[in-house]
């Protein structure tokens, strides 16, 4: 018996090893995907946020007024339409990702001009923000000087506004291709440009803020000009067949699933931006405020790096659920979420380790030091935290769940974390760090929610059986036969 039972344990063994090596090259495999689309988009989101922080600096060289204008009219006028746009875009990460996945390589071209009508017509319906922001800003409570300021350069920031529209989709037409490269040169170019000019325009023409504004303007449009070219010049053969009148149809279904996105990315992306707002009212002082500012700007960053695997994880997810691979999606989840976790644990542990000198980059106010010390483990987590939900916010867009975690993120921001942040904060008195731990049990309930959803959601049984013989059947519009009737509440794990 004993010789018998060596070779089949040797056998076993080798199989065992077989496929454990088989699971390393998947996960390596998968990882190249993953990093070629949140690569690409995290280099892309720092350059050109980096645009905007070029200005800012320039402008300071200028005068104090024009620096605090063009501050208020990009963080807060800017911000506003930004990440709406920019989360209505996203609606083109499920519906182009699943139509390359399905190989309806031509329907990704109509649905791009489709983002860009609906975008734009976006665009002109938020222009009231822009042309009355001076009246706005007083009610926010900035002095008459600095909002009359800031509503002159708000109305000259307009063409950034409007170039929103048309980048934004071109960025995800070409991610869902996997053709980030493309993104990259453009960006990087589009930032090069614009540092030449700032440098040639404040300090050789010495223009005003104003023509600070105006080159904030060009060198966002440079980046569409440079997106459009490489998409409609031949680089997208495929995907892009010209210009379709199809793209007039089916609006009303696209702007649904495009607003859908564009509130759930707002609701995320403005909710700890609140903490600055309410911190005003719990008898802070400004060491205080500086050093939440600070926190804030650190995550802000770190947020940067994460929206990458957000981007990456609705590719990949849309792209494996176009194809039909249910199993597939489920593994390229599994994998974004374990490497952006990992990330995560790496910011967490640099902000435990270097708490006291973190804060350097920003100031070396002694008082600002020590408070954002006192704030720096409340950040940690709140970075940890932040690593995971991107993810699972990845896996709705790529599986078109984004109005359901609409509802979700409402509940959990802004009926549970906002109160219970402003509970601890005014009546219990924990000032900052006890408003900033109430949003933060917010996100701990929005992410064990969307993780539950996540890890009972039947992909193979929903895909495989139901939304893929649509689209088979309907071939001119493949992609609205999965996204409308995807509902990941009914297609649960018995």
């Amino acid at each position: 018996m004993r010789d018998l039972t060596e070779p089949l344990q040797l056998l076993n063994q080798e199989e065992q090893l077989r496929e454990k090596d088989s699971l390393i090259e998947r996960v390596w495999i998968e990882l190249k995907k993953i990093w070629k689309v949140a690569g690409p988009a995290i280099f892309s989101r720092i350059a050109m946020f980096s645009m905007t922080l070029i200005t800012q600096a320039f402008a300071g060289h200028l005068s104090n007024l024009d620096l605090a204008a063009i501050s208020i009219a990009t963080t807060v006028i800017i911000t506003i339409s930004f990440g709406f746009l920019l989360g209505m875009a996203s609606a083109l990460e499920t519906l182009c990702g699943q139509a390359y996945g399905a190989k309806q390589y031509h329907m990704m071209g109509i649905y791009l001009q489709r983002s860009w009508i609906v975008l734009f017509a976006c665009s002109i319906l938020l222009l009231p923000m822009y042309l009355f922001a001076t009246p706005i800003l007083k009610l926010t409570g900035q002095s008459d000087e600095i909002a009359k300021k800031s509503g002159i350069v708000a109305i000259w920031l307009i063409p950034l506004h409007f170039s929103f529209a048309f980048q934004f989709p071109l960025q995800r037409f070409l991610q869902c291709q996997i053709k980030t490269f493309v993104i990259v040169w453009v960006s990087c170019v589009a930032l090069v440009v614009h540092v030449i000019m700032s440098w040639f325009f404040v300090y050789k023409l010495n223009v005003g803020v104003i023509g600070t504004a105006i080159i904030l303007d060009f060198s966002w449009w440079i980046a569409v000009l440079g997106l459009f070219v490489c998409t409609v010049c031949g680089w997208c053969s495929n995907s892009w067949t010209g210009f379709s009148i199809q793209a007039f149809s089916g609006l009303w279904e696209f702007f649904k699933l495009s607003a859908a996105s564009g509130v759930m990315l707002c609701l995320e992306s403005w909710y700890f931006r609140i903490l600055i707002i309410v911190s005003g009212n719990v008898n802070t002082s400004e060491v205080a405020l500086g050093a939440l500012s600070i926190c804030i700007s650190i995550f802000t960053w770190e947020s940067m790096i994460m929206l990458g695997f957000f981007a990456a994880t609705g590719v990949r997810v849309a792209n494996e659920l176009g194809a039909g691979n249910g199993k597939a999606a489920k593994f390229a989840t599994t994998v974004a979420a374990t490497m952006s976790l990992i990330v995560g644990l790496l910011f967490w542990f640099v902000i435990i380790v270097f708490r006291n000198q973190v804060a350097l980059i920003f100031t070396s106010s002694p008082l600002v030091l020590t408070a954002v010390n006192k704030l720096s483990v409340i950040l940690a987590f709140t970075i940890l935290l932040n690593s995971i939900q991107p993810v699972l916010s990845g896996v709705a867009v790529g599986s078109g769940w984004q109005a359901i975690v609409a509802y979700i993120n409402i509940g959990c921001y802004y009926i549970i974390g906002v109160p219970v942040g402003i509970l601890m904060g005014w009546v219990f008195h924990f000032g900052i760090e006890g408003l900033w731990v109430g949003m933060l049990s917010g996100t701990v309930v929005q992410t064990l929610i969307l993780t539950f959803i996540t890890l009972k959601f039947n992909w193979k049984k929903k895909y495989l059986v139901d939304s893929i013989p649509r689209l088979k059947k309907q071939g001119d519009i493949p992609c609205e036969a999965v996204i409308w009737h995807v509902d990941p509440l009914k297609v649960m794990v018995d």
